[in-house]
């Protein structure tokens, strides 16, 4: 499983096209996704204090287009060489499990949800495909 963080227009954007085909896909050639480690720290560096976030759970096996697993292509990233999932294609919406509400805390930072959490971590893909 493969996490992915966007606002709830943008899911609901998708649901009305049919497939999730976010800005970065276009500019970057790829959708930003995390593991369940990954996923709380790019929120609280991305996204810290927005409250309109989802968690998107993703089955990795469902996907139509290509996952790879690779360090951020940012010198500048401190997340440092851990390798992130990227798509590499619009994502198909019959890989996505569930959409998970995603709220901060009052100082805007962010924890798992309790339906994310209880996969754990030690669990989670890390290795390229």
């Amino acid at each position: 499983m493969i996490l992915h963080i966007l606002r709830r227009n943008e899911w609901e954007l998708a649901l009305r096209q049919g497939s999730y085909r976010p800005l970065s896909l276009d500019a970057e050639g790829f959708i930003h996704c995390s593991t369940i480690d990954q996923a709380t720290d790019t929120a609280n560096l991305l996204f810290r204090g927005a409250t309109d976030l989802l968690l998107l759970r993703i089955d990795e096996t469902r996907l139509a287009a290509t996952l790879k697993f690779e360090v951020p292509a940012s010198a500048h990233d401190a997340r440092g060489s851990a390798r992130f999932p990227h798509i590499y294609g619009p994502l198909n919406l019959d890989a996505v499990i569930e959409a998970v509400e995603f709220p901060c805390d009052a100082d805007g930072s962010f924890q798992l949800p309790a339906q994310i959490r209880e996969f754990g971590g030690s669990g989670t893909s890390r290795e390229g495909a």
